[in-house]
C-alpha cells in the first residue's frame, strides 16, 4: 500500500538520520508513532506525515527534524518537500501504473491482504426467537453480520457463521397457545385473543400465524375437526408445529436475503445435551456460586461485572444466563480463536456477565467480542413512519418487498452498527444519485457499458450506418491479460485521483476487518463511484487516440474489478445494465 510505502520510507529516514546524529537527542530506543495522511490541499502533494511529535525526543524544531529525515529518503518514484513539520510526498506516474497493474493482475483477489495473522472465528448473529417474522432490527443484524463474515473471510480469517435458536422457554408455549387459537378460528370457533393487556402478553396475536393454522389443519385434518378436538391435543403439538414452520420461514428469508449460516444451534438441544447442567456444576466446583434467598448466585462481580447474577432461581429453574454460559463455553471448546457476537443494544449490560463466566471457567474473556447494534427507524420525508402490514411490527420481508434486497442490505450496512439508522424509504427506492446504492450500482453499470461499447459496433439511428467497434474482444482481452503497465502512463496525469482511490481499497479492507466496520466499505464504494463519475465526465474513454483509449479501458477494468470485489463483500449485486 502506498501509505505504508511512504511511512516505511520515513521510518528508514529517521533511522539513518539518528545514525548520522542529525536528530538532536533522539535515539534508536525512542518510541514514536506517525500517521501518513492525504494533505487537505492537493498542491502540497499526495501524502504527508507530520513529524512534530518527534520534537519532544529530539529537542529540536519540527522543520529541522523534517529536513534531517528528507536528506536520507530515496526519492525513488516520488518527489518530496517540507512545510513546517510536514513531509509531503508527490508520487510519480510509475507508482500509479503499478497500482493499476496490481488490480488487473489480482482480479477477484485484489484487496485481499497477504501475510497477515488470521484466526478461526465463530460469528453469531440474528439469533431470534422462532416465534414470529423478523423485524427490521433482525434485518440489520442479518445484513451486517453476513457482510462482516464476507469481509473477515476476504481478509483471510476462517469464519463459521452460527444462528442460536432461542427455542427453549415460555415463549414456545406462548407460540403453541397462539396457534391453538388460530386453528380454532379457522374451524369457525368464536374465539379470540384476550383483550386484557397483561393477559394478552401471554400470546402472539399477529396475523402471521393464520397461514400456519391453515397448514396445520391441512396436515392434521383427520384428527382435528372441531374446537373440542383442538382442546384434546397437547399444546406441545401446536408449539412444535408452529416452531418448525416459523424456523422454515426465517431460514428461507435469510437465504433470500443472501445470508448463509453454517449452523443453526438449538438452545433446546443445548439443554437436552446436559451442557447447561454441566457448566453449572463446573461453576459450583470452582466455588463460583453461593445460595441466597433460595436462589443460586454467580460471583460475577469478582470478574468485572457490576453485581452478582442469579443463574438458578428459587424454584430450581435456570435463568437465561445459565444457558448462555453453557453456550459460550461450548463455543470455546469447539476450538475457535475468537467469538464475535452481534447483539441488540438492549444487551449492553449482558456483556460483562458473559465475559465474567468465561473467565471464571478458566478461559480468556478477551476472546469474546460483542458488537452492539442500534435501532432502525423508518423515515419518509424526514419523519418516522410505520409501514407494517401486520399488527404492532414492521417486518423485514415488508421492507424488502417495498425497496428490494439490494437497497435493504446497502442501507442497513452503510452506517456503523453502533449508530441508530434512519432508513429513508422513498430515497432508497429512488433511481437518482441521491440514493447511495443506486449511485454505486449505476457507476458499475456505466463502466460495463463502456467496456461493451469498446468491442461492439455502433448504429447511427438517423443514417442506419454502422461504425466498426474500436477494438475486438480479443484485443481487449489481450490488453487485460497481458497488461503492460506502461500503457497506463498515457492517462495517469488525468486519472491520478481515481487511481489513488483504487489503491486505497487495500488499506480500507485491512482497517475495516480489524475494526469490524462494514460501513467503511460502503463509504469507500461511494467515494470510488464519485471519482469515476468525475473522471468520466471530463475524459472520453473511447476516443481516436488508440493508445490513450487502451490506457483508459484498462482503468475501467480496474474500476469494475474493485467495485465488484467491494459489492461482493456487502452481498449487494453488481448489475452490468441498469
Amino acid at each position: 500500500m502506498l501509505k505504508d510505502f511512504f511511512l516505511n520510507e520515513v521510518k528508514q529516514g529517521i533511522t539513518k538520520a539518528i545514525e548520522a546524529n542529525e536528530l538532536g537527542q533522539m535515539s534508536a530506543e525512542n518510541e514514536y508513532s506517525l500517521i501518513m495522511e492525504k494533505p487537505k490541499n492537493p498542491d502540497f502533494g499526495d501524502f504527508a506525515v507530520n513529524v512534530s511529535s518527534l520534537a519532544r525526543s529530539a529537542k529540536i524544531a519540527p522543520p529541522m527534524i523534517a529536513n534531517a529525515i528528507v536528506k536520507h529518503l530515496s526519492n525513488k518514484d516520488y518527489s518530496v518537500s517540507v512545510v513546517g513539520g510536514f513531509i509531503n510526498f508527490k508520487i510519480e506516474n510509475s507508482l500509479l501504473a503499478n497500482a493499476v497493474a496490481e488490480v488487473l493482475a489480482k482480479k477477484e483477489n485484489y484487496g485481499r491482504p497477504e501475510n497477515v495473522p488470521t484466526e478461526k472465528i465463530l460469528l453469531e448473529y440474528v439469533s431470534a426467537n422462532p416465534t414470529g417474522p423478523f423485524h427490521i432490527g433482525h434485518g440489520r443484524w442479518a445484513a451486517m453480520g453476513s457482510a462482516l463474515a464476507n469481509l473477515l473471510k476476504f481478509y483471510g480469517h476462517e469464519v463459521y457463521q452460527e444462528f442460536y435458536i432461542n427455542d427453549a422457554g415460555s415463549q414456545i408455549n406462548k407460540l403453541g397457545n397462539s396457534l391453538k387459537i388460530r386453528v380454532k378460528q379457522e374451524l369457525g370457533e368464536n374465539v379470540d385473543f384476550p383483550t386484557d393487556e397483561i393477559e394478552r402478553k401471554n400470546y402472539y396475536p399477529g396475523d402471521y400465524l393464520v397461514p400456519v393454522a391453515k397448514k396445520f389443519l391441512e396436515e392434521k385434518i383427520a384428527d382435528v375437526k372441531s374446537g373440542a378436538d383442538v382442546d384434546a391435543l397437547d399444546v406441545k403439538i401446536f408449539s412444535d408445529f408452529a416452531k418448525k414452520e416459523m424456523e422454515a420461514c426465517q431460514k428461507k428469508l435469510l437465504e433470500d436475503f443472501r445470508v448463509h449460516f453454517d449452523n443453526f444451534y438449538s438452545e433446546l438441544d443445548l439443554h437436552k445435551s446436559g451442557k447447561v447442567e454441566e457448566s453449572y456444576k463446573e461453576l459450583m466446583a470452582k466455588g463460583m456460586l453461593y445460595e441466597k434467598e433460595g436462589a443460586m448466585w454467580f460471583k460475577s462481580s469478582e470478574f468485572g461485572d457490576d453485581q452478582d447474577r442469579v443463574i438458578k432461581k428459587a424454584d430450581g429453574s435456570n435463568t437465561y444466563l445459565t444457558a448462555d454460559i453453557a453456550y459460550h463455553i461450548d463455543k470455546l471448546r469447539r476450538g475457535y480463536d475468537r467469538l464475535i457476537n452481534i447483539w441488540g443494544a438492549d444487551h449492553h449490560g449482558y456483556v460483562a456477565r458473559v465475559k465474567a463466566s468465561i473467565e471464571a471457567l478458566g478461559y480468556d474473556p478477551n476472546k469474546l467480542e460483542v458488537l452492539l447494534g442500534q435501532l432502525v427507524n423508518l423515515v419518509v420525508n424526514g419523519e418516522e413512519v410505520r409501514m407494517g402490514k401486520r399488527k404492532n411490527m414492521v417486518t423485514l420481508d415488508d421492507l424488502i418487498e417495498e425497496v428490494g434486497i439490494d437497497a435493504t442490505r446497502y442501507w442497513m450496512e452503510m452506517r456503523n452498527i453502533d449508530m441508530t439508522l434512519d432508513f429513508d424509504i422513498e430515497l432508497a427506492k429512488r433511481s437518482t444519485d441521491e440514493n447511495p446504492v443506486f449511485y454505486v450500482q449505476y457507476a458499475y453499470a456505466r463502466v460495463c457499458s463502456i467496456l461493451r461499447n469498446a468491442v461492439n459496433e455502433r448504429l447511427n439511428a438517423e443514417t442506419g450506418e454502422k461504425t466498426p467497434a474500436p477494438m475486438t474482444q480479443a484485443e481487449l482481452d489481450d490488453l487485460i491479460n497481458n497488461f503492460d503497465k506502461d500503457i497506463i502512463l498515457k492517462t495517469a496525469d488525468s486519472a491520478k485521483s481515481l487511481i489513488l482511490k483504487l489503491e486505497e481499497f487495500k488499506s480500507v479492507i485491512i482497517l475495516s476487518a480489524q475494526n469490524r466496520t462494514v460501513y467503511t466499505i460502503c463509504r469507500y464504494v461511494q467515494e470510488l463511484a464519485a471519482e469515476f463519475h468525475s473522471f468520466y465526465n471530463s475524459n472520453r474513454v473511447i476516443c481516436d487516440d488508440k493508445e490513450l483509449m487502451k490506457s483508459r479501458l484498462a482503468l475501467m477494468v480496474a474500476i469494475k474489478t474493485t467495485l465488484k470485489n467491494a459489492l461482493d463483500i456487502l452481498a449487494v449485486s453488481a448489475p452490468e445494465k441498469m
